[in-house]
């Protein structure tokens, strides 16, 4: 009984279209007061416990630097840079969308962040130069889903702080599958670009305005050196790492460009204040829930059911990506980490699946759900964006969709994609 009014009532709540923090709130409360044995006040103790965490406060700061790398003007030299060197080829303005998402991705560690940001400038030059707005959104959505697997990442900060992995390592171990997916994409771009006869530029930009568009761009390519770099020398903590972004995007916004004012300072803080309560709520009620779902040993019970259909830790880690896709298309981010991580690893880890190879394939699979429908946030900021009609956007995206997956099963398949840099450094 206590299953059912746990995940009954949350999908009950979900498809009443109810906010997701408010359907985790009140799904955990119906079970509190069924059960009885447990006061009110553990519902306010165990939302105040679940935020009372210092890795934690490297998201905040992570938004932060992005909103604010976003107005100083970095984001539009990183697509210029970007756009210098692969805009003469056929598709050329597809391939510098994905670049720029990768470039920006060491920055941001969000990719709401990337989609809402770098996505609006990638859009309207797409347009400008003659892209069907249907491929501008829809590509600016695939690319986006990079910004989280390539470091830093808001998600695998949350997924450190669920599992106790270090988040410095999870950080490394997404460099190679953010990699491959933005070739992957780079490479369906190329195969479609002449059959589409995509526009490209002109000529040849040539060397020194490719020069002068890196050194214009150098600053800004600097903070994932410093954020990183910081990170893997011992020098600072994510967390630390993040404030440090913060100060330097500053540092960029307000002496180096002369960009910024105090209003856009406001402004930065303010939408970062927005997005930071929108996960930070989320990421408070799903520990709520999650906490029942363990005292009533549901972790347990799916562990026992799956070892009884195969203890091969391959096709276990295949069945879990399944269910995370499922999800992921109906539920946010944030809410699945926090929710399916305390159900899932103990399985993945009785059956020898190593911690950060599960992290990254679970991100990576998270990653796909923001393209799919119906949740699809990703899709949605797009469409807002380039106001393209969402069936136009959602037939462009499927193949985007197709080559994540296929990215996505060699990741499960060979671990050491994930992991050799870790076991290397």
């Amino acid at each position: 009984m206590a299953t059912l009014i746990l995940v009954g009532g949350l999908l009950t709540l979900l498809l009443i279209g109810m906010p997701v923090a408010f359907a985790l709130l009140l799904s955990s409360l119906a079970l509190i007061v069924w059960d009885g044995n447990l006061p009110l006040l553990v519902i306010a103790q165990r939302l105040g416990n679940a935020l009372d965490s210092f890795p934690l406060l490297a998201i905040p700061l992570f938004i932060l630097a992005a909103e604010i790398m976003n107005r100083c003007g970095a984001t539009e030299r990183i697509f210029h840079f970007a756009n210098t060197i692969l805009g003469r080829i056929h598709g050329g303005l597809g391939h510098v969308n994905i670049a720029a998402s990768m470039l920006f991705s060491g920055m941001s560690g969000s990719a709401v962040a990337d989609a809402a940001g770098l996505g609006a400038i990638e859009i309207r030059a797409m347009r400008r130069q003659g892209y069907d707005p249907g491929f501008a959104a829809a590509v600016t959505a695939a690319s986006s889903t990079i910004g989280p697997i390539i470091p830093p990442s808001v998600p695998m900060v949350i997924f450190g702080v669920i599992s106790g992995a270090a988040i410095g390592d999870l950080f490394l171990a997404g460099f190679v599958p953010g990699m491959l997916m933005g070739l992957a994409m780079m490479i369906y771009i190329a195969l479609i670009a002449r059959r589409r006869n995509f526009p490209r530029d002109a000529r040849f930009a040539g060397f020194p305005a490719i020069f002068s568009a890196f050194i214009a761009a150098f600053p800004s390519l600097l903070l994932p050196v410093i954020i990183l770099g910081g990170i893997w020398a011992g020098i600072m903590s994510p967390t630390e790492a993040a404030a440090a972004a913060v100060l330097y995007s500053l540092v960029l916004g307000l002496v180096v460009h002369r960009s910024m004012n105090l209003g856009d300072i406001a402004d930065s803080l303010r939408l970062g204040a927005r997005s930071t309560a929108t996960i930070m709520l989320i990421v408070a009620s799903a520990n709520i829930y999650g906490w029942l779902v363990s005292t009533q040993q549901i972790p347990q019970y799916v562990q026992a059911a799956m070892m009884d259909v195969t203890t091969n830790p391959t096709i276990l880690l295949f069945i879990i990506a399944g269910i995370l896709l499922v999800m992921g298309m109906f539920m946010e981010l944030i809410a699945i980490l926090t929710i399916a991580v305390p159900v899932f690893l103990p399985l993945a880890q009785a059956a020898g699946i190593d911690t950060i190879h599960f992290g990254i394939v679970a991100v990576v699979t998270l990653m796909i759900g923001l393209l799919t429908p119906p949740f699809g946030l990703n899709l949605f900021i797009v469409q807002q964006v380039s106001g393209a009609p969402f069936s136009m956007i959602l037939k462009e995206t499927w193949p985007f969709i197709a080559i994540l997956m296929l990215v996505l099963i060699p990741l499960i398949m060979f671990p050491s994609l994930s992991l050799f840099l870790v076991r290397a450094f």
